[in-house]
């Protein structure tokens, strides 16, 4: 989309007035990104209209889309977060401030920093929700141009979307952008396995949108005879949902039937059933296949009707009917409720949503309680990640519980006295442990005595929702203090005595500032409390006390094996170290190689390993060899010596996957001899169950630049997977 486009497309619904102030938005941005430029080399502004048209596409209102323009000008420009408030309005400014990333250098590691970052925006979203629309918004534009980025950053930029941001889209119900993010993450993570269903899902459509014809034809003439009014579409299967039934399930392609579905959309609840009954005229329903998300929606507020019946020709065929504004909300979740109609964007109808966002607030509780940004993800990852159970308490009411969930969770889902004053349960009218798992349509009943001495520190281990978690961990903060200083204090010194250090060496006032600083403990007694009631392990505390002393002892012990390691090393000719390009900092006189197991070539990232008796041996940095604990007292820091453009050649191995067909290896090495490049070896295998070729090869090459010519051409031949380089 163009800045004009987006205008355009805004003012379908949005006011002259407001047309101008996100005109006003854009021109701030673009004046304040002015001379960045993105990974692709084009003007940064490019991306601020593309996040801008995704939130314009959902229809939200005017704050929305202008801090969907401005939402990277705090982090990547000198634009303070008080300026934006002055120029534009406080809404603007909060929004824009939840999507902006937290200060680098306050972190020890990039996890720490990335796992800080997702925490002040999930705190923000629960003020706000739509703070993660533009979130998502900028994750969806990203992933599209994720192309421009080095291979490593793809990996991990497709995991964190996979791992958060395609479930929230998910819980959330924004079905349009979960697919995307979904499908494109598996493109850069298993490109293999991707290309491979595109090209089976290609070589099958004509014949499924034959069958799909024939079946709407049919499903259309039944519903002229009962006068109702419907749209019918085939509904598209997405990419990663069949490549989870391939992996989870462990089916082949043609096991999957519902790559074959009809979408049924009316215009009421009522022609919904009456579709229902039609279908099942016409078709057998397959028994235990038909639910009811319109009676019993779900925690994304999804509705429809799903059923798989016996098609014409004896293969399954799913069909789904819902409403148009059940479709709506299917399709933009929670952004179906925050589109901007003139004066409907507060009142009864967002508070009923809002009230259908418990489940989210009871996640972000957890971060009140959580002192670890890292543990508060894990958390999250588990809560986003668990399918749903819905039980009924005794009067009819429906509650949504994560999988696998125990009338516990049940008993602090109602409330928190309640589940501090458990003591049994019924299901469906009979006595149950705790620990009894529950299932979709239980009626559940707590039992409870004023006389209870309260939870254990084993519900913690048997509840699965982080918000019973949190509660049980509350009770004990709050009830036991000064026993939980008590075991705190024990468990800690435990810790500190089993890493070989004293007590008093390592509890002194400074390293108690720093887990304080580090944790959020208002001082020592705080700090035993939350230990001794589990609100942190011992070992973290004790890993960060511990942390300067270690790395003093590590220091010594690395600079003596060394040392030792060093002086094991034969020295060598001049004319041996010529030939291998390399040198070691700072030593001379060593015999160099280049290993054989990673084969370096010059433009690598290389370290050197001392090894016993034969000098040292050149790895890659990332080689699996030298990154184990035990390598590292061996490690020296090597470099590339001189001009390699046209000195030396060094081998190299790749391995080459594609589509499985006549001429595949031909092309390649037509491909690699067009490049000037020598072939050493080669050799193939054909998985004809997969249809996948993979062919290895080793070929001479000058340094990491020449590599990527090769493997570029290789890559833009018809019918390549991928083209990686192999480690032995």
């Amino acid at each position: 989309m163009t800045i004009d486009q987006v205008l355009e497309k805004a003012s379908q619904y949005l006011s002259e007035d407001d047309i101008a102030f996100l005109r006003k938005a854009y021109e701030y941005a673009e004046k304040s990104h002015s001379g960045q430029y993105r990974k692709s080399g084009e003007p940064y502004i490019l991306h601020p209209i593309q996040v801008a048209g995704i939130i314009v596409e959902l229809e939200l209102d005017p704050n929305t889309v202008a801090a969907a323009f401005l939402h990277d000008v705090v982090e990547d420009t000198e634009v303070t977060v008080e300026e934006i408030t002055a120029e534009f309005n406080e809404q603007v400014a909060m929004l824009v401030d939840g999507v902006t990333k937290l200060k680098k250098f306050k972190y020890k590691s990039k996890e720490e920093q990335q796992a800080e970052n997702h925490r002040k925006m999930l705190v923000a979203m629960a003020k706000d929700i739509r703070v993660i629309l533009i979130k998502l918004a900028d994750r969806l534009h990203n992933m599209r141009t994720l192309k421009y980025m080095p291979p490593e950053k793809q990996r991990v930029t497709s995991n964190e979307t996979l791992e958060i941001f395609a479930p929230l889209a998910h819980r959330l119900g924004i079905s349009t952008i979960k697919w995307e993010l979904e499908d494109t993450a598996l493109r850069y993570l298993d490109p293999q396995q991707y290309y491979r269903i595109v090209n089976l899902m290609k070589r099958k459509r004509a014949e499924r949108e034959q069958y799909l014809s024939q079946v709407m034809d049919t499903i259309n003439e039944h519903l002229t005879d009962v006068k109702v009014n419907a749209e019918l579409s085939g509904r598209p299967k997405h990419i990663y949902s069949i490549y989870r039934k391939m992996v989870l399930q462990n089916k082949q392609f043609n096991e999957i039937y519902d790559l074959l579905a009809v979408r049924i959309i009316v215009r009421n609840i009522k022609d919904c059933y009456a579709v229902l009954g039609v279908i099942h005229t016409c078709w057998k329903p397959m028994p235990g296949r038909f639910k009811d998300y319109i009676a019993m929606p779900k925690a994304n507020m999804y509705q429809s009707l799903h059923t798989t019946v016996v098609g014409p020709f004896g293969d399954p065929l799913e069909v789904q009917i819902r409403t148009e504004e059940m479709h709506r909300v299917a399709e933009f979740g929670v952004a179906a409720h925050w589109a901007y109609k003139e004066g409907k964007s507060s009142g009864s109808s967002k508070d009923s949503f809002e009230d259908k966002l418990t489940w989210f607030r009871d996640i972000i509780e957890s971060q009140n309680e959580t002192n670890d940004a890292q543990e508060f993800m894990e958390s999250l990852k588990m809560d986003l990640f668990s399918d749903m159970v819905f039980v009924f308490t005794p009067k009819g009411d429906v509650l949504d519980l994560p999988r696998g969930s125990v009338p516990l969770d049940f008993a602090y889902r109602i409330h928190s006295e309640i589940g501090n004053r458990c003591i049994g349960a019924k299901v469906n009218g009979k006595m149950v442990p705790l620990d009894h798992e529950l299932k979709t349509g239980d009626i559940v009943e707590v039992m409870t005595s004023k006389h209870s001495y309260g939870p254990s520190q084993d519900w913690i281990k048997i509840t699965q929702s982080s918000h019973a978690k949190n509660k049980i961990k509350q009770w004990f903060k709050k009830e036991r203090r000064e026993e939980n200083i008590e075991k705190g204090r024990e468990i800690v010194e435990k810790e500190i005595r089993a890493l070989d250090f004293e007590p008093k060496e390592v509890l002194t006032e400074e390293n108690i500032q720093l887990v304080a600083n580090k944790f959020s403990f208002a001082g020592e007694e705080d700090m035993f409390a939350a230990a001794g009631y589990g609100g942190i392990s011992a070992k973290q505390i004790v890993n960060r006390m511990t942390e300067k002393l270690r790395k003093q002892l590590d220091q010594e012990q690395e600079e003596q094996s060394l040392q030792e390691a060093i002086s094991e090393i034969p020295s060598f000719t001049p004319k041996k170290k010529a030939s291998s390009g390399v040198r070691v900092k700072g030593v001379d006189n060593l015999l160099i190689r280049l290993s054989r197991c990673c084969t370096p070539v010059p433009g690598d990232d290389i370290i050197g390993y001392i090894t016993k008796g034969r000098g040292v041996s050149i790895h890659r940095a990332d080689c699996a060899n030298v990154n184990t604990e035990e390598a590292k007292t061996r490690l020296l820091p090597v470099e590339w010596e001189g001009d390699h453009q046209q000195s030396k050649s060094y081998n190299v191995d790749i391995e080459i996957t594609g589509f499985d067909r006549n001429g595949l290896l031909n092309e390649v090495l037509q491909a690699v001899t067009e490049s000037r490049t020598m072939i050493n070896a080669v050799s193939g295998k054909s998985d004809h169950r997969n249809k996948v070729a993979t062919i290895n090869m080793t070929i001479l090459i000058q340094n990491i630049d020449h590599l990527h010519k090769v493997v570029e051409k290789i890559k833009h031949l018809q019918d390549i997977y991928s083209v990686r380089r192999i480690m032995h």
